[in-house]
């Protein structure tokens, strides 16, 4: 080997050394970003399921909550049953119409009820997911 040769020898081996070390600090740097993003998608999911879990404890109290106005609503359809049926027999067939009524309203006001109680719950949840979801995707664009 000429010392033509050894000297380009010399600088190719201190330029891969470079390139060795800039590569090793680059990939730190790149798990270290890595790391943070994963750390934010941790942090927003977390966030996340507290909030979902904080709205089916909502859910739950308003069923509970709802539970009340519903016996309430059967118990006044009682009530007005028991009411009209001790009434005169003339209009025994009207009291027994109108409790009938009564009943059928209170049935259906459970059921509105409980089935608004269901849409809300999936209405926050998928809310809830949806501001997750975008809270995730905007912690990896910083």
């Amino acid at each position: 080997m000429t010392v033509t040769d050894e000297k380009w020898q010399s600088e190719w081996n201190a330029r891969d050394t470079r390139d060795a070390d800039a590569r090793v600090l680059n990939e730190a740097a790149e798990r270290t970003r890595e790391q943070a993003y994963q750390q934010s998608i941790n942090k927003a999911v977390q966030d996340g399921q507290r909030n979902i879990d904080q709205a089916m404890a909502d859910a739950a109290a308003a069923r509970a909550s709802a539970g009340g106005v519903q016996f309430a609503a059967d118990n006044l359809a009682r009530r007005l049953a028991a009411s009209e049926a001790s009434g005169n027999s003339c209009t025994a067939a009207a009291s027994q119409a109108a409790a009938r009524a009564a009943a059928v309203l209170a049935d259906v006001f459970k059921r509105a009820d409980q089935r608004a109680g269901d849409l809300a719950a999936i209405a926050d949840q998928a809310g809830i997911r949806g501001l997750t979801c975008e809270q995730a995707y905007d912690g990896l664009g910083r």
